[in-house]
């Protein structure tokens, strides 16, 4: 649907050009070459797309949830039908790997649609017995028009995870992907609409953070959910907070690992891997504050620095590569800024940190994965986000002296521990304040499972059943069978 140069908005069920005439380009991180020109949304064009959505909310929130599902289900199947096409194209605009990005990014997004597909038959409210002479029921109602906004780590995954729970309820979408990774939202546009999703229910928006500003503070726009840093977080919030709407925020993460000295060490380390490597470390849950039992501490260090200097760094296109591009280059400085950082701050760098010439990709963004022992939990690599492909490893000996280490701090997105200790890893689960944990693997996020941080790392949740409290509205009806009564 979109030409290979230029990229449009979709709203009301067909593309078209921004009535702004802006553009702004996007470019693939690992070639720094130019993909095409993107149409980028002014508040004109936001008008429109409010406009669109309500129409089309009319005719959605009209139909059953059977019906409703049914063409959720189709989209997803014709997801998985173009997994491959999908995927390159999740790939020229991350840098990521295409061995992820298969998995991860298109086959995730496929199964956000199945899943919430599956529910939307069966959105329903309560009744509530109140003796012979009335009782009560809810009605479980959609909000209206949802805007998502998206992060640029999983473009996909994020449109669909966002879009799927709010269409399942009846509610219609319009949908900002980041500027630096438009394309796929705009291709699900078009899958939706095959998929026999009615004009103006799913609508693409692109541009900088202006428009997400006009979207988070539209008055006719009735949820917000967002996926980014914490620092954008918060004016989203502001904005939102103006017309009083409903928000979801899944924001950032300085997540713990911590590995007991019981554990499975091949495990352990292909996990410290997983949470600090996948995507180039762009990955919000990531477990970068690795702490590894004293007593398992070298031999740890000494595995996981032999597996890492054997992961391929080079064109996210091959399916041999373990380690694509960083976003763009002003990302890669700033994470090779944070080694610098590292280093000056007295940890010791093992292995990495350095940025890598790939041949044919002259103008990428690739850097070697870093790995940093002696660390200290004050130091900025151990309290700030990075996200980027830098682990920093600390070693414990008490269990109460590491569980309070790594709930030091103002996030609380995901954490992990290890250990072969079952009474142990519930226990130690128990006491971490963070939203999504894993036991004895990590980064992992079935689609029936919710996702979503404390703290500063969010509000609501995201995925399983519980998303659909989070795109609808309860409305409380009374009923009387008998008399009124009156005193007066």
């Amino acid at each position: 649907m979109a030409s290979t140069t230029n990229l449009p908005l979709f709203i009301g069920g067909k593309a078209c050009k921004a009535i702004s005439r802006k553009k702004f380009e996007n470019i693939n991180p690992a070639s720094g070459k130019k993909i095409c020109d993107v149409e980028q949304a002014g508040r004109r064009d936001i008008e429109k797309a409010v406009v669109a959505a309500r129409k089309g909310f009319a005719v959605w929130s009209a139909m059953s949830g059977t019906e409703r599902g049914r063409i959720l289900i189709k989209a997803a199947q014709i997801l998985r039908e173009r997994r491959k096409e999908l995927a390159e194209i999740e790939v020229r605009d991350t840098g990521k790997p295409i061995s992820e990005a298969l998995v991860v990014d298109i086959d995730s997004g496929a199964d956000a649609l199945e899943f919430f597909g599956g529910l939307a038959a069966d959105i329903k409210g309560d009744h509530h017995d109140l003796g012979e002479s009335a009782f009560a029921y809810t009605r479980r109602e959609p909000l209206g028009i949802c805007a998502g906004i998206g992060a640029w780590n999983y473009p996909m995954q994020i449109a669909c995870w966002k879009t799927a729970p709010a269409l399942a309820c009846g509610n219609s979408m319009i949908f900002k992907p980041s500027e630096m990774t438009p394309t796929n939202a705009f291709m699900l546009a078009g899958i939706l609409k095959q998929a026999g999703l009615p004009d103006g229910v799913y609508n693409v928006v692109h541009g900088m953070g202006e428009t997400g500003h006009f979207l988070a503070s539209h008055p006719d726009i009735d949820k917000i959910s967002f996926t980014g840093s914490v620092p954008t977080g918060k004016l989203v919030l502001k904005d939102a907070a103006e017309t009083v709407k409903y928000v979801t925020m899944e924001l950032g993460g300085k997540s713990p690992l911590i590995i007991f000295d019981d554990s499975q060490l091949d495990n352990a380390v292909s996990a410290a891997m997983n949470a600090n490597f996948y995507t180039q470390g762009e990955v919000c849950s990531n477990g970068t504050r690795v702490y590894v039992h004293e007593d398992i501490h070298d031999d740890f260090i000494e595995a996981l620095k032999e597996r890492t200097e054997a992961m391929v760094i080079g064109d996210p296109m091959s399916a041999k590569t373990h380690i694509g591009s960083l976003i763009n280059k002003s990302h890669l400085e700033k994470v090779l800024e944070y080694v610098r950082l590292g280093i000056e701050e007295g940890a010791y760098l093992v292995s990495g940190g350095e940025e890598v010439a790939v041949k044919k990709l002259s103008g990428g963004s690739f850097m070697s994965p870093a790995i940093f022992t002696a660390c200290q939990d004050d130091m900025r690599i151990c309290r700030e986000e990075i996200f980027g492909p830098v682990m920093s490893v600390m070693s414990f000996r008490e269990e109460e002296e590491v569980i309070n280490r790594a709930n030091d701090t103002e996030l609380g997105l995901s954490a992990g521990v290890f250990t072969q200790n079952l009474a142990r890893a519930h226990r130690v689960v128990a006491k971490l304040r963070a939203g999504t944990c894993w036991i004895n693997n990590y980064n992992l996020t079935p689609i029936g499972v919710p996702f979503g941080g404390y703290k500063q790392s969010g509000i609501g949740r995201e995925n399983a059943a519980g998303a659909i409290e989070h795109f609808t509205q309860v409305k409380s009806v009374y009923v009387e069978l008998g008399d009124v009564e009156c005193d007066y």
